[in-house]
């Protein structure tokens, strides 16, 4: 019963007869089959029902036959061996038999050899294994469960054995009715709110508006959707009892594939391979190497011959490829419905949120874009452009030591430009703008959260108490204590256990970020040592943009660095996870997720807060550098400043690792996928067209990440960061981020749906720890945005200037024209003759003038060499240094009590969710008593004609 109805032998036991007898240690059956009349209506499911009454114990028996009987302990009765026409064969047997099975049906591999029992779950094996007992244990306790079992061989490889396995409608109900699964009993009633006659004259003009538009060209032809009605129902939890409720056309498809195959994989996470309390469940198989691959199957080929809007969708795989997966409908909307009936509802809120980033980044891209623009048209107005560019008689003092030359100020006025671009008047603005931004993103995705919970019927569902790690069981096997929820007895971790083992992992974490530091400081040597190589370099255009050269290489440099210690980093994250013996796997991703992020954050941001807060803040001045280790000069930022050092290295940063991500997600797999068609090729020549079954295709495929969503969450993540924390520097990186995430949508649906092997749809309400993290970069934000410009930027230099010294100085104006004379004020002078042995440039600047330079101007607040104290900070160095603190403060203060105020008035559910929520509360308390009604009614209608006297009915 458990194995098809093809002729099965087994040793000397015949179990299926070739004639389509059955013989059961006394029960014998005929099913003679005509061979020249006509064709049997000869129903299996009877005669196997039939089976069931004369014998209870059947998989009993079974068990025993195959223990007997089988010549090896891996049940090869239930073996076929693959071959190239495996599929015609059993099509034109199941034909001969009697039983009509569609065409489709034939060639697609998704159902056994009898052409009825869809396969729910594919298990894979070696023959070469040595773990034959726990199979065998394993497989015989699957059967005694009611799953059905078929065995093939590769076509490939015949060391290679799949199990296909099929849930029949009595184990789906069973199983569905433990673990509530929710399924459609009653058609939602919908109603219109109330409407005043204002707002519907107002739909009325936009809907005339509308109809010279194009009819919703970013949505989907509902067409070409399938009917996924059960969004459009009441759901409840299935129940046995009351089947009779639930809206059934076809039990072969009340359950949909990802329900049948996370049904199945909750009753593999539950079966015993061995005697012992730990030796239960697939996940342990697994990692022991007994089986090497488990999955369900993808719905068929995600090509296809005819065109979708002429023949329509094959399967839905074919469907979520030609309206989400291909690159021509990169402008629609994503089909989110099907997605999660495809893939589940964690990877599909994955989606969801990604493509409400991806919405959210429009407004942010249009003003960070709004803003450079405005830099560009306000370029030939800017006045400190324009005393940039025309100081040809101010002489600047070298930036290094000995090889680099004395320079003009204006021969930085192309770096002036290009840094007004990114720091002009609204960059305040912008920040202000991207800090509101992030809030009301997080605080709109709780609203959007909410719907789709609502929609995909989430709102009431809880994790069910979760699996003790086996690596947790492993450890602390020897201490227990009883579990508050279940009752149970459990491992036990000792509180001083636990938190030495959280000693220890902080530690280690402290370390990797020591190391990334360690590793910023070599940059920062490289970029003190070469930028006087690169100042004496033969070539004229790397001598005279020596900076930019030390800059760029450097950014480049620390890139590689970056995905070197990546490597390192989830080793060490892995090590530390696991020294912690997390006792869930939940408490074991957070973990590892919480790590990852640190390390990865602290990698990639580390350089950049160090150009952001540190260079050139703590250089000393001419004749008073500071020095590394008394030897190397710290690096000075450019005359221009150092904001456009920041903008390289956010736009390298940024540019290169969004590329090596999206090649990493599709050229690995795809290289992979490719080796292994190339390999098939050789083995079996190129002119032989091999027809895979699709179980093997899909064998053949890349499997998911081993930590499932957390590469893809990660890298969202950063750019999240990126996008948000120092984008005060760089406006165009919300511009970046929304070009990237629109490849980046369809770059992760084309791997989902055709370079990966179908993941087990599982359930989630959010997106975890995720959320929080985002919160968290939400906060820094503010903090960093307020640095950057009160810092890095010029803003607060210029505002004091143009209040307090300026032109305009107590006339509350500060226009361009209070900017005159701005950057001679800013400028410091040197007395050449001051410098340091090690310090004196090679030239002494003869070539500007024809006699040599007596002095000489650096970046900075200072008195004049020949005052009473030389070199001391002036009284404008101190206002500007008050203003920037003021700033900082007063900017936080505003932009942290906008964020409030808006997470106040921005409530968590949307109005008419709830109002449908409490309607939908309402309705089905009004069903129940119906129904409850309804059954009384019957009892008493019983009572009656049995003539059974009946009081106190109603108590």
């Amino acid at each position: 019963m458990e194995a098809s109805s093809s002729g099965i032998t087994s040793g000397k036991t015949q179990v299926f007869h070739a004639e389509g007898g059955v013989d059961l240690q006394g029960y014998q059956l005929d099913m003679q089959i005509l061979p020249d009349g006509p064709k049997s209506d000869v129903d299996f499911s009877e005669i196997l029902n039939a089976i069931q009454e004369m014998a209870k114990d059947v998989n009993i028996l079974f068990d025993e036959l195959e223990a007997v009987s089988s010549p090896c302990k891996d049940d090869d009765s239930l073996l076929h061996p693959g071959n190239l026409t495996s599929t015609s064969d059993d099509a034109s047997r199941l034909e001969t038999a009697g039983e009509i099975v569609p065409e489709r049906t034939k060639a697609n591999g998704l159902y056994f050899r009898d052409g009825k029992c869809r396969i729910d779950y594919i298990l894979v094996y070696r023959k070469s294994n040595p773990q034959t007992e726990k199979r065998e244990v394993f497989e015989r306790n699957i059967r005694a469960e009611g799953l059905q079992m078929e065995k093939e061989s590769s076509l490939i490889n015949s060391d290679i054995i799949f199990v296909k396995l099929h849930a029949p409608w009595e184990v789906l109900g069973r199983y569905a009715e433990q673990m509530n699964v929710r399924m459609p009993f009653r058609r939602k009633i919908y109603y219109l709110p109330r409407r005043y006659k204002f707002m519907s004259r107002i739909d009325k003009q936009i809907s005339r508006f509308r109809r010279w538009l194009p009819k919703k060209p970013m949505r989907l032809d509902k067409e070409t959707l399938p009917d996924l009605e059960e969004n459009d129902c009441y759901t409840a939890p299935f129940s046995q009892q009351r089947i009779h409720h639930f809206i059934i056309h076809n039990k072969d498809t009340f359950f949909n594939n990802a329900t049948r195959s996370r049904i199945v994989h909750h009753i593999l996470q539950r079966i015993k391979y061995e005697e012992g309390k730990n030796k239960i469940g697939l996940n342990r198989l697994l990692t022991n190497g007994s089986y090497e691959a488990a999955f369900p199957l993808h719905e068929g080929s995600y090509r296809s011959k005819n065109s979708i809007r002429t023949h329509g969708a094959e399967n839905h795989r074919h469907l979520l490829y030609e309206c989400w997966a291909s690159w021509g409908v990169w402008y629609k909307y994503q089909p989110l419905d099907l997605v999660r009936r495809y893939f589940g509802e964690k990877i599909g809120l994955y989606f969801a949120w990604l493509g409400w980033y991806t919405g959210m980044l429009f407004p942010a891209a249009f003003i960070g874009l709004f803003v450079f623009l405005y830099g560009v048209t306000t370029l030939d107005h800017c006045q400190v452009s324009k005393e940039v560019c025309q100081a040809t008689d101010i002489i600047m003092c070298p930036v290094c030591d000995k090889y680099c030359p004395f320079m003009r100020l204006s021969d930085s006025c192309v770096y002036a430009k290009v840094t007004h671009l990114f720091d002009n008047g609204a960059t305040v603005f912008f920040a202000v703008f991207m800090a509101v931004w992030a809030t009301v993103f997080l605080e709109f995705w709780k609203r959007r959260r909410a719907v789709i919970a609502y929609d995909w019927d989430l709102i009431d569902w809880e994790e069910e108490e979760e699996e003790i790690r086996p690596q947790f069981e492993a450890k602390y096997s020897k201490k227990e204590r009883m579990n508050p929820i279940s009752g149970k007895p459990e491992p036990y971790q000792a509180f001083a256990d636990k938190c030495s083992r959280l000693i220890v992992s902080a530690s280690g974490i402290f370390f990797m970020i020591c190391v990334v530091i360690a590793a910023v400081f070599g940059i920062v040597i490289y970029r003190v040592v070469t930028v006087s190589t690169f100042a004496a370099f033969k070539w004229a255009l790397i001598r005279n943009n020596s900076q930019v050269a030390t800059t760029g290489t450097a950014v480049c440099i620390n890139f590689c660095i970056i995905m070197l210690l990546n490597v390192l980093y989830e080793k060490v994250a892995l090590l530390l996870t696991n020294l912690e013996q997390p006792r869930t796997e939940s408490e074991w991703e957070n973990s590892f997720t919480l790590k990852m992020f640190l390390f990865q954050f602290v990698n990639l941001n580390s350089s950049t807060f160090y150009i952001a807060f540190f260079l050139g803040r703590f250089t000393g001045h001419p004749g008073a550098y500071l020095r590394l280790i008394n030897r190397w000069r710290l690096e000075e930022c450019h005359p221009s400043g150092c904001l456009i050092d920041l903008c390289m290295q956010m736009g390298i940063i940024m540019v290169l690792k969004q590329t090596w991500n999206n090649f990493m997600e599709l050229g690995y797999p795809l290289i992979q996928n490719w080796w292994t068609r190339r390999k098939v090729r050789q083995e079996h020549g190129p002119e032989r067209k091999i027809s895979f079954p699709q179980w093997e295709k899909d064998y053949n495929l890349q499997p998911m990440n081993a930590y499932g969503l957390f590469d893809e969450y990660l890298e969202m993540i950063l750019q999240f960061g990126f996008t948000t924390i120092f984008v005060a520097a760089f406006p165009l990186a919300p511009l970046l981020a929304l070009l990237n995430n629109i490849i980046e949508i369809r770059l992760d649906a084309y791997k989902f749906v055709t370079q990966w092997r179908r993941p087990l749809a599982s359930r989630a309400k959010d997106i975890g720890i995720w959320y929080g993290i985002l919160e968290g970069i939400g906060i820094l934000s503010v903090i960093t945005n307020a640095f950057v410009i009160a810092i890095t930027s010029d803003f607060i230099p210029r505002l004091v200037y143009a209040y307090k010294y300026g032109p305009c100085a107590g006339q509350g104006e500060a226009g361009q024209k209070c900017m005159v004379g701005y950057v001679n004020a800013s400028l410091s002078v040197f007395r050449i003759s001051d410098f340091e042995n090690r310090s004196e440039p090679e030239s002494d600047g003869s070539e500007f003038s024809g006699t040599p330079l007596k002095y000489c101007r650096y970046r900075d607040y200072r008195d004049p060499p020949h005052s009473l104290v030389p070199y001391g900070y002036t009284l404008q160095f101190w206002h500007v240094l008050a203003a920037r603190l003021a700033f900082i403060i007063v900017f936080e203060h505003l932009v942290f009590c906008i964020k409030h105020l808006i997470s106040y008035l921005i409530p968590d559910l949307p109005k008419d969710l709830r109002d449908r929520m409490r309607r939908e509360k309402y309705l089905i308390q009004e069903m129940m008593y119906e129904a409850e009604l309804e059954r009384l009614q019957k009892e008493r209608k019983e009572r009656k004609k049995n003539g059974k006297a009946h009081h106190n009915e109603w108590p």
